[in-house]
């Protein structure tokens, strides 16, 4: 599916930068947490772990955004690392890969295409697992894409999640072909050109 170029009148930050990390305590895995605005929206991607919630929050507020401004929150993939802060933001319309959740209204719906505002569009990407989408976003700088079809610069090159590893390559082609930047699921943000395939 073909879709229109996207408007560069957003606004990205990443709120918090994933890691997954082993130490003597255990494993400590962390998920890149965005704040994109555009308009009237006020969009968090992946609200999922994070050491401290306060300091999210306290993030968040320095920028603008406090939990009950933000509009809409969307999920890449349904893993908790990824979606376990959702209540934080308790006005906010909650979309994943098949549905968008308003309070107790559940509207299913292909998130493939789907446009959030003028700059933001989501897009299907499996890979990590079946049910991926990515948050693709204009701004002044370039196209973003909030992902996890990569976990960090590095890769790993094969997802070990991945159910199909061939599937996954196409939405990171797809990706490549759409995005300037590649904001992983657990890690800093890099350039497309530099995306480990």
């Amino acid at each position: 599916m073909t879709h229109a170029p996207l408007a560069r009148t957003a606004v990205a930050t990443v709120v918090h930068e994933g890691y997954v990390r082993q130490d003597d305590d255990g494993q400590h895995v962390g998920s890149t947490v965005g704040l994109v605005r555009d308009g009237d929206l006020v969009l968090v991607v992946d609200p999922g772990l994070v050491a401290d919630r306060s300091a999210l929050v306290a993030a968040m507020r320095r920028l603008g955004a406090a939990p009950e401004d933000v509009t809409d929150v969307v999920i890449s993939h349904h893993h908790p690392d990824h979606t376990v802060n959702i209540a934080l933001f308790p006005r906010a319309r909650v979309h994943d890969h098949w549905a968008v959740y308003d309070g107790d209204l559940w509207t299913s719906r292909d998130a493939d295409g789907v446009q959030l505002s003028p700059s933001v569009r989501l897009l299907r990407t499996p890979g990590h697992t079946p049910e991926d989408i990515s948050t693709l976003v204009g701004t002044a700088d370039g196209v973003l894409a909030f992902t996890h079809a990569w976990w960090e610069a590095d890769g790993p090159v094969e997802d070990p999640y991945a159910p199909d590893a061939d599937v996954l390559l196409r939405s990171r082609q797809l990706l490549l072909t759409a995005a300037d930047t590649i904001v992983p699921g657990h890690g800093p943000a890099f350039p497309a050109a530099d995306a480990p395939l």
